[in-house]
């Protein structure tokens, strides 16, 4: 009896969280009369799969689902393996120049991202990438960079420098303990790093509404803006459903290494 009160408090956090999802998928399942009656219904009265058949037919959006999939994969991948080298510099040899770079890490995040869109454009425009699907790629992992070096500088200073040396010890050189000894041990924070990533590039839509014009590259969440009527009104039922099925790649994929994320997270916290 106890623990009545815990358990009800974390049911109500979880239907807190899931609220907005679970509201989506009623949405994408009701009619349009229902959805304009002036007082919503929690559950439809008679639900439909016309609004997924509609999202469907008005749009690309499988082929933006796999534009928005590939730049994602191929931005996480690039964070993770520019940022885990310099993490371990940054963490191994500490000196003047290591904590500058730190430091400079977190200033560049407390300037707003629309500060940098303009210059960011005129690079990509003088090296031709603008409306290209490397652009975008290399447009976040610019911006995802500097959070996934700061995280993963924390995780490499939490392994223990006596490790290294042991596997020196034992005949080892500096990559194989690196790779042998190192790399097992970040693995969680290399998967959280991954995850944080992936996600922010799936969602990403500034940087996408800038550089990308052409439908035919446009990732999903452009293509969700184009669920609009001819009055620039946007119809519920088939952005819902869209909605509803862009939100999907990222459940599978946090599902697929939530135990990785959470060893992570709990590791950062038990040894920062």
């Amino acid at each position: 009896m106890r623990r009545v009160p815990l358990y009800a408090a974390l049911l109500a956090y979880v239907v807190f969280l899931a609220f907005p999802l679970l509201w989506l998928l009623s949405t994408a399942l009701k009619t349009p009369q229902e959805m304009a009656l002036t007082s919503p219904t929690w559950i439809p009265g008679e639900p439909t799969l016309a609004n997924f058949t509609d999202a469907f037919g008005e749009q690309d959006l499988v082929g933006a689902a796999l534009r928005s999939l590939v730049v994602a994969l191929a931005s996480s991948l690039l964070t993770v393996l520019i940022s885990l080298p310099a993490a371990y510099s940054m963490a191994r040899y500490r000196s003047l120049v290591s904590r500058i770079a730190i430091g400079w890490v977190l200033v560049s995040q407390v300037f707003p991202f629309i500060l940098i869109i303009i210059p960011l454009f005129l690079i990509m425009r003088d090296l031709e990438l603008v409306n290209t699907l490397p652009g975008l790629v290399a447009v976040h992992v610019t911006f995802t960079l500097p959070f996934a070096l700061w995280m993963l500088q924390g995780y490499v200073r939490a392994v223990p420098r006596e490790l290294e040396e042991a596997a020196s010890v034992d005949g080892a050189s500096r990559l194989r303990a690196i790779v042998s000894v190192v790399a097992p041990l970040l693995a969680p924070g290399v998967v959280a790093t991954l995850l944080f990533a992936f996600i922010s590039s799936w969602n990403e839509f500034m940087f996408a509404l800038v550089f990308l014009q052409d439908p035919d590259v446009m990732t999903l969440p452009l293509t969700l803006v184009r669920f609009t009527g001819p009055e620039g009104v946007a119809r519920l039922g088939p952005l819902a459903a869209a909605s509803l099925m862009a939100t999907i790649p990222s459940l599978i994929f946090f599902a697929i290494i939530q135990r990785r994320l959470k060893s992570g997270l709990m590791a950062g916290a038990v040894k920062g």
